[in-house]
């Protein structure tokens, strides 16, 4: 007879299967599609699942030879990589202040912060453009550094502050009558702890800044600057 634990581990694999090839079957269509032919795409009666003709390596090259996709993934990742430590170096003492401050008026800063996230970028790009063109940083990837954290750091102020409020302060009193600064406790106490939260704003921002479309179409026009949102389409 299959043990308690062989029956516990089956009934996992059962209930997640599902849910694993449900998530995966976007990733398997989108990689059998790149190795098709045009023909192949085109023609509505083949199986959008598997080849009807041979694959090909042909829009492989025309992506990497053809077209600036590597240039336009390498100023992405760049920019994200430069959002996400401006958004970290601000947040995570932003939200440990609110975190720390009792009473109302943390909690009101708190939400007063997220609801600034909130505003839609179509209401802001307009007298964005100017502060830009004032700085004279139009069609750079500086500017798109500027302003992707303006949208990044309220929403990941607001979410460290939430996971800062569930470490207990007993910790951090605790370092302290240990000899730890203040900056010590937060460093080797609070920081090691709230580790998923940072995590979480790290994908949380890195994919903002991969995936925003209305700032980069604004402020890039050079085609070698573009990021991979505006130069794909």
């Amino acid at each position: 007879m299959p043990s308690r634990r062989t029956k516990s581990t089956l009934a996992t694999y059962l209930v997640v299967g599902p849910f694993a090839l449900a998530l995966a079957f976007p990733f398997y269509v989108m990689l059998i599609t790149s190795f098709m032919r045009q023909r192949d795409l085109q023609d509505a009666l083949n199986s959008p699942l598997w080849w009807n003709d041979a694959p090909t390596l042909r829009h492989y090259d025309f992506l990497l030879t053809e077209t600036q996709y590597v240039r336009w993934l390498v100023n992405t990742s760049v920019v994200g990589l430069v959002v996400v430590l401006i958004t970290l170096a601000v947040a995570v003492p932003a939200g440990y202040a609110l975190a720390r401050l009792s009473g109302r008026v943390g909690q009101t800063l708190g939400v007063g912060i997220f609801l600034t996230y909130l505003v839609p970028p179509t209401l802001l790009f307009l007298p964005l453009s100017r502060v830009i063109a004032e700085l004279r940083l139009t069609d750079s990837l500086a500017s798109l550094m500027l302003v992707y954290p303006s949208f990044t750091i309220p929403f990941a102020t607001w979410l460290l502050m939430g996971f800062f409020k569930t470490i207990p302060g007993e910790l951090e009193d605790a370092a302290l009558v240990d000899g730890a600064s203040r900056i010590g406790a937060i460093w080797r106490i609070i920081l090691p702890v709230s580790l998923p939260g940072i995590l979480t704003v790290v994908i949380f921002t890195f994919s903002l800044a991969f995936s925003e479309f209305v700032y980069a179409l604004t402020f890039i026009s050079s085609s070698s600057n573009k990021t991979i949102s505006i130069g794909v389409p």
